[in-house]
Parts: C-alpha cells; structure tokens; sequence
C-alpha cells in the first residue's frame, strides 16, 4: 500500500497547473473596480505544477486572447511523429477561467509547420488585428532582409501567407511585430510595424483597403524603415535587444486615419516606453520632470497597452521583469494624465499585487498586455485584460464599475479553493506537511476533517485525485 501511495504520488506531482485566483484584493479607485478572473504562475500555482506545463519553455515567446481563448505560441514544440523536425504548436486556455482547451498544431500548405532547429524561432509572435483576424509571425534576425508573415485560422492551425515584407536597405533583427486595422484589407486599412533591436530602426509596411496581396508598401511614405533619432533616457542611442512596438488608434472610429498608427510606442530593454509620431519624435515619456519616479519602468522589461473606460485613458505596462525589485515580472495601470500625457499619471493598481515569477526568460524581455472589451451585466462597458510574460505566467483580470472576483464552490481536497482538485492541490499539502508553506487555507488543508493536518489527509487527497473517493 505505501509503495502504491508513493508511486500515485510521484505520477500525481507531474499534473500540470490549473488557474486558481491571484488572492489578492485590489482597491477601488475613482469607481473603478478590478478583480482577478484567474492565474496560472510558478508563484500561485507552485513551480512543479507550472513545470509541468506545455508552455514552460523559453519558445513560448507571446501570446494573445481572442474570441474567449489564450493562445500561446510555441516554437518547435514537439517532433513530428515519424521525423526528425520540430512542429510548431499553438496551446490554448480559456479566457473565461483558465481552463486548459488542448493544441492547435501549425501547419503551412498542409504540411506540419516544422524547423529542423528551434533557434529559427517561426511562432515567435502571435497576434490578432483589430477586426478579429489572427496573425504569426516569426523571428528576423540581422542577417535576413525579409520576414514571412501569415494568417492563422485559429479553428485548425493552418497558416496562410500574408506577405513577406522587406526590409530594405537597412537591415537589423525583429523579434517582435504590432498590427493595426484589417490585415485582410476588406474592411479598413492595414499598418504593420516592427522595431529593429540593437539599432534605431523602426520598420512599416501599409496596406490599403481593398487592396491586393501584392500590394503591400513601405509605411513611410513608401520606405519601410526611418531612424530614430530621439530617445528618452536621453543618452540612449539605440534600442536594446528585443524591443516591442504597439501603435495608437486615432481618436474617431468612424475616420479615416483611425488605423494609420500615426502614434506609436517603442519599449526596449534600454528605455522605458516612448511615444513618437511618424516622423521618429518624441511626443511623450517617463520624464522625471513630470512624471513621479516610482512609476517609471525598471530596465528589460518590454511591454505598454494603452485602453480606454469611462471616458478616462489608461496605460498599461510591465514595470519590471523577473529581476524586478520586490516585482517579479507585474504590470501597472495607470489613468493617463489630461490630454492624454504621461504628466499626472495617476496609478490605480499593481498586477498581480504580489508576482507571477522570478525565472529568467534567457533575455526574451517581452512581456504580452493585451485588452478587450465587453460588456457587464448592468450594460457597463468593461476591460478584460491579459498578462502574459514568458516562463512565469499568465493571467486574466477584469476592470469596470461592476465587476466581482469569482466564487469557488467549495470542495473536500480544494485546499488552494479554487473550485477545482489537482495537482497543485497535492503541492500545497504537501509543502504544509514538509513545514515548507505556512499560508492560511481556512482550514482546507485537513481534508479528513479530523485532527491535525498529517499523512490521512495526504492518502484521502491521492485518492481524491485517483477517483477513488
């Protein structure tokens, strides 16, 4: 029997993280609540359990949410069976509580879309447009003048080829791309845009609407790339390796330039967020003349989302990475100041509160927030907003006037109270029993409900998890 117990327990530690909520209470702030939907991370779901992950890998670069889903890219995933090379694959979770929903292996002309070596990094970034259409686009480094960019039908994980952009004559590496209006052209324009790391170089390309695929231009007046010659902090005078761009919708939806990106930011490991217009200036920036210190980013992390609620303007951006004093790869949310300005930038929250990790992501540096809008029950418009970051975790949070943290249902075995038993369920009681977590679980943790906590709680949880109760 103790032999059947410690092999139940060896297999039952390999089960992968399920989302439990961050526990933490946010604030409410000028009337505007925010609650956590769910979270998966080596600090609430315990490092074995995130381990054990399919996307506990340094190829899991980004990820993005559409249509109720997560979906995390993964280079060179797994072999394909029968061969030698690597397929790519896509995992997804649900944005509604975390719910792991299977894989979408990739192909291309029907074919696995494979690489004999992960170093190509194909599914380095994944994204959706703003008319609901997913996109994938790979890795370029300084010695390729072009970049391979394609559709992704999130039903079957077919990639179509969209274009592949030039560079032109001046050539450095991209790790990370941004996507403004329809990349079909059918319904609005399209501008794509990419930072060249370790240079000043911003790259874009333009589709009109109604355009054919052939018809794709450089998106400075028909040049795909300027330099930057302005960067805050001042000294800087090129980005760092693997900065990320995100373009700025205009302010009226129903004109033309809504989609032109004429407003952009750059975030690199060597400066905080800047927001230039199309000519390379400086337009705003974590300048210490107006902006309170304890808000500007700790260097390495790249990552800024700008959104909108309630007739006020919020920016979101990574505020450290893995490295981050008493941080751990945490976003702030920010109310933008009058104008919409980085001036009287008011803070609102912290998130999560505590952390989602402290590994190293081998210098990958970009840290995904992307939102979405929808609706509460009262008609109120809210803000579902996603954090991802590389090797730590990732999670979902609502912000609006009405949202409300989830109710798990209680469980016997639910020690973490999520609503759910499993493996991190196991993790927790286990690291009780060694002495090792001394966390208040409500009294979850003594699952016989008799006594003290100790090994008949730990042989009713196995046999919980094995069906067997």
């Amino acid at each position: 029997m103790k032999k059947f117990l410690l092999s139940a327990l060896v297999a039952l530690m390999a089960v992968s993280a399920s989302a439990i909520t961050d526990g933490q209470v946010y604030e409410e702030v000028n009337g505007i609540k925010c609650v956590n939907k769910w979270i998966i991370s080596r600090v609430h779901s315990g490092e074995l359990a995130y381990n054990a992950l399919p996307v506990a890998t340094n190829y899991a670069r980004s990820a993005v949410m559409h249509d109720g889903v997560v979906y995390i890219s993964v280079t060179g995933a797994r072999v394909v069976p029968n061969d030698t090379i690597l397929q790519s694959i896509v995992y997804k979770y649900s944005a509604e509580d975390g719910t792991y929903l299977g894989e979408l292996p990739l192909t291309l002309n029907g074919e696995p879309f494979a690489t004999p070596a992960q170093s190509s990094l194909q599914a380095n970034n994944i994204g959706v447009d703003n008319f609901g259409h997913m996109w994938l686009a790979g890795y370029s480094s300084e010695q390729n003048a072009s970049c391979p960019f394609y559709m992704l039908d999130p039903a079957t994980g077919a990639l179509t080829p969209l274009a592949t952009f030039e560079k032109g004559d001046i050539i450095a590496r991209i790790d990370y791309f941004d996507v403004i209006g329809d990349i079909t052209g059918e319904e609005a324009q399209c501008n794509i845009m990419a930072p060249g790391s370790n240079s000043p170089t911003v790259y874009a390309w333009h589709y009109d609407q109604g355009d054919s695929p052939e018809d794709w231009v450089g998106g400075f007046d028909g040049d795909p790339s300027i330099d930057i010659r302005f960067f805050w902090p001042e000294e800087v005078t090129l980005w760092g390796y693997a900065p990320m761009i995100r373009q700025c919708l205009g302010m009226d939806p129903e004109e033309e330039d809504y989609y032109n990106g004429d407003l952009f930011y750059v975030d690199a490991f060597t400066t905080a967020p800047i927001l230039y217009d199309r000519a390379g200036t400086v337009q705003d920036c974590f300048d210490t003349d107006y902006v309170d210190p304890a808000l500007i980013p700790e260097p390495g992390a790249n990552g800024v989302a700008e959104f909108h609620l309630d007739d006020r303007n919020f920016l979101a951006y990574a505020k450290a990475q893995y490295t981050g004093d008493g941080h751990g790869c945490q976003i702030n949310v920010c109310e933008m100041g009058e104008g919409m300005t980085f001036e009287g930038m008011n803070k609102y929250w912290q998130l999560p509160a505590d952390s989602l990790g402290h590994t190293s992501d081998s210098g990958i540096r970009l840290h995904c927030i992307q939102v979405e809008y929808d609706t509460d029950a009262q008609g109120e418009e809210l803000i579902r907003l996603l954090t991802y970051k590389c090797q730590n975790g990732f999670g979902v949070y609502e912000i609006g006037k009405n949202v409300e943290a989830p109710q798990p249902q209680g469980k016997k075995g639910d020690v973490d109270g999520n609503g759910e038993v499993d493996g991190t369920d196991l993790n927790i009681l286990i690291n009780i029993l060694l002495g090792k977590d001394q966390n208040n679980y409500d009294g979850r943790e003594n699952v016989d409900e008799q006594g003290g906590i100790d090994g008949n709680d730990l042989n009713l949880l196995i046999n919980i998890l094995l069906g067997k109760v």
